[in-house]
């Protein structure tokens, strides 16, 4: 283990030395800051992986969201009986992906966009937000916005930002655009948490928000004057603006409830779409490839290129190269689909390994994938001016650089703890 864990440490240092070497401004990196939230980081991964209670404590909110999902259930048995396992009242014989991760996605989504409604997760987002502004040394807007990324996600926390990015130079709108890549959305944590162990899910969320602090503070550091280090508008946009009505009265509430679970179908369809698509579409190169030598596949290519970054996890020569190929693959497609082919197995810590299940789970619990990108630089699109959409646009090598850096500091940071 010892010489593993070595190995580990080396690989989290590698990882930063990566990102200043591909630093836009080496001389201009806030030090101190990326420090404190490193420190920062390593203290919240020790606590949540190595006292019992930080372990309760991160057990219980991945029981609460299973809990959320189970109540789900009881909407989905009422008009789908036949998707529905016995245990939860139905007749199925086992339920498939869009049943048992994708339809609860109907019940919590509109759950959270109700705390919206009346409030409460915008308070909660800015006070927070501010907070880690204080301990990190962070500009306001940018720490306030990656706390808003752990609960509403790329595209809705910009959405909700539109303000703030319409008043911001092209250069800190570059940097929402790198943070975007290492965000998920609280409203569908619950799905990870049927497939993968929730604990290790629940981990990642504040380990992933940090690293892209500091990823972000070191590939594109953007001094920020006083002056400008303001946030524009906190709450608003996207499910709270849309709760205003053209005369500034609130939207009545089952007519913006309405809206939410529309919006949450449409979520589920399009998550659908593309792990249809994605699997198809890697099920065909890998086709393709086969007819140049059958030993030729997307995840052995990968696999190939990942493989030093997922040695330098401490993992042993066979398990690097397994954790790289499910690495590619996440890259290439998207978390869901990698989550999918491991959820049989992964809980068999016997298996797997402790220090293997708690990686690898922390480094798929993010949407840093190619896809993303395109759905970063399209929001943008509809908030941003000319100058930041091509400044953003001729960045997209640095946000997936980003994102792949942040998932393996977030993994490589909790492999340091759980052996």
């Amino acid at each position: 283990m010892s010489m593993y864990l070595i190995v580990n440490i080396i690989g989290v240092i590698v990882y930063l030395g990566i990102a200043f070497l591909f630093s836009k401004s080496k001389k201009t990196i806030n030090w101190k800051s990326t420090a404190i939230v490193l420190v920062l980081n390593l203290v919240i991964a020790w606590i949540l992986t190595s006292f019992a209670w930080g372990r309760d404590a991160v057990q219980a909110a991945a029981n609460g969201f299973n809990w959320l999902v189970q109540v789900a259930y009881q909407g989905i048995v009422f008009a789908l009986p036949n998707w529905v396992t016995p245990q939860f009242g139905g007749t199925a014989k086992s339920m498939n992906f869009i049943t048992s991760s994708l339809l609860p996605i109907l019940l919590i989504v509109p759950m959270f966009d109700i705390l919206t409604y009346i409030g409460f997760l915008p308070w909660i987002i800015k006070w927070i937000g501010r907070g880690l502004s204080a301990i990190t040394g962070q500009p306001k807007f940018e720490s306030f916005f990656s706390v808003e990324m752990m609960f509403l996600g790329n595209t809705e926390a910009l959405a909700v930002s539109r303000l703030q990015i319409q008043s911001m130079r092209a250069e800190r709108n570059v940097t929402l655009a790198m943070m975007s890549m290492s965000c998920i959305t609280a409203s569908i944590v619950g799905a990870y948490t049927q497939m993968v162990p929730g604990n290790y899910v629940l981990t990642a969320i504040p380990l992933n928000i940090l690293n892209a602090i500091i990823v972000t503070n070191i590939l594109n550091p953007v001094s920020v004057k006083p002056e400008e280090d303001t946030i524009a508008k906190i709450g608003g946009g996207s499910a709270a603006e849309e709760a205003e009505m053209d005369d500034g009265k609130k939207e009545p509430f089952f007519s913006f409830l309405g809206d939410s679970i529309l919006g949450a179908g449409r979520l589920i369809l399009i998550i659908a779409a593309n792990v249809i698509a994605f699997v198809a579409l890697a099920g065909l190169i890998d086709k393709l490839l086969g007819l140049i030598n059958p030993w030729l596949s997307l995840e052995h290519i990968l696999g190939i290129i990942m493989f030093p970054f997922a040695w330098l996890m401490g993992l042993n020569v066979n398990d690097a190269f397994q954790f790289a190929q499910y690495m590619g693959t996440k890259l290439v497609t998207n978390e869901f689909v990698v989550m999918g082919k491991i959820a049989p197995t992964i809980h068999d810590v016997a298996k797997y390994g402790a220090h293997y299940q708690a990686q690898l789970t922390v480094f798929l619990t993010s949407f840093a994938n190619f896809s993303t990108t395109g759905m970063i630089i399209g929001a943008f699109k509809g908030l941003a001016d000319k100058e930041s959409n091509s400044l953003i646009s001729k960045n997209v090598g640095y946000m997936l650089l980003s994102g792949i850096l942040v998932s393996l500091l977030s993994a490589g940071i909790v492999g340091l703890f759980v052996w």
